[in-house]
């Protein structure tokens, strides 16, 4: 079982439009609602690609019945702590060249019963699970510490963490010294205090992430692949993605698969080929953050991967 801390649950809106104009009046193609959050993305891939998976996050009476639905439906067993407050919305609006541009929601501010019961239920997944994964931001209320936090937790249950999270988030998660970390290039680079936009910086952050105790270090860049550090090597993977409809969520998809081939004990090289499979097969669907596993098994052998030291 593997286990995935999605807090800071969203409700997604997907609009097409003819074309995105700042200051216009705009009339949506078409608009897809679902829930969604990096959580959420993490979850039902995993559960798309055949491991059991549990989530806790945030529900609200609005929504409940359409959360819990979706995740009954793709497999996922989803521990919703309602609150009053409204959740987040995110907004994904697609022009008709594929441009995209995302708008994201604040969400509630939760109360101390309303943490509580959040950690209550992480805590108790956690207990049940081989594996946990803390993905994306946290719920206002939280310190910033707060994932650092749940990591020390899991460390003391002799389990593995992997840490998807930004910003101060990250910079404490990384204090406590998760198994995995995932930073994207933009992530990355405001945790370095400079620009990692090739293989050769890439490289040097996962030196210096390694250095701060990350057994398995991982940034993603773009087109470029994902680059991946542990006792065996530092490793490359790509796969340039062909016709993309929908790239939001990628990052999720990725971390999915990485998280399920540790689970069945596999190499990083195999971790970055599952992983990058299904980042490109979440690219080239049309929902946000889900992965058919007949896509992702077909665009596994054209994923390259290679030694680079």
């Amino acid at each position: 079982m593997i286990a995935v801390a999605g807090f800071n649950t969203a409700i997604d809106r997907f609009i097409h439009l003819d074309a995105l104009i700042p200051g216009q009046v705009h009339r949506a193609r078409d608009e897809q609602v679902y829930p969604g959050g990096k959580g959420v993305h993490v979850a039902q891939t995993i559960a798309a690609l055949g491991e059991s998976v549990q989530l806790v996050g945030l529900t609200d009476a609005p929504h409940r019945d359409l959360i819990q639905q979706r995740m009954s439906e793709r497999g996922v067993r989803f521990h919703g702590v309602e609150v009053a407050a409204s959740l987040r919305h995110c907004l994904a609006l697609q022009d008709a060249g594929g441009s995209i541009t995302e708008v994201l929601g604040q969400g509630p501010l939760l109360g101390q019963g309303e943490r509580e019961a959040l950690l209550r239920d992480f805590r108790r997944m956690v207990d049940e699970s081989g594996l946990v994964i803390l993905s994306g931001s946290v719920p206002r209320g939280f310190a910033a510490t707060v994932y650092a936090q749940l990591i020390e937790h899991v460390n003391r249950l002799g389990k593995r963490c992997l840490v998807d999270a930004s910003g101060e988030v990250m910079r404490h998660a990384v204090g406590a010294h998760p198994f995995l970390v995932k930073p994207n290039r933009d992530e990355i680079s405001e945790w370095t205090g400079h620009a990692v936009s090739d293989l050769a910086a890439a490289k040097e952050a996962l030196h210096a992430l390694r250095a701060q105790g990350i057994a398995m270090p991982v940034v993603t860049l773009g087109e470029q692949g994902a680059i991946a550090a542990d006792h065996s090597g530092i490793w490359h993977a790509h796969l340039a993605a062909t016709q993309v409809r929908n790239s939001v969520g990628s990052g999720d998809c990725f971390l999915a698969g990485i998280a399920v081939a540790l689970q069945r004990n596999q190499s990083l090289e195999h971790a970055l080929r599952l992983g990058v499979a299904c980042g490109v097969a979440n690219a080239q669907s049309q929902e946000t953050g889900f992965v058919e596993r007949s896509c992702v098994d077909a665009l596994l052998c054209a994923v390259q991967v290679r030694r680079l030291d």
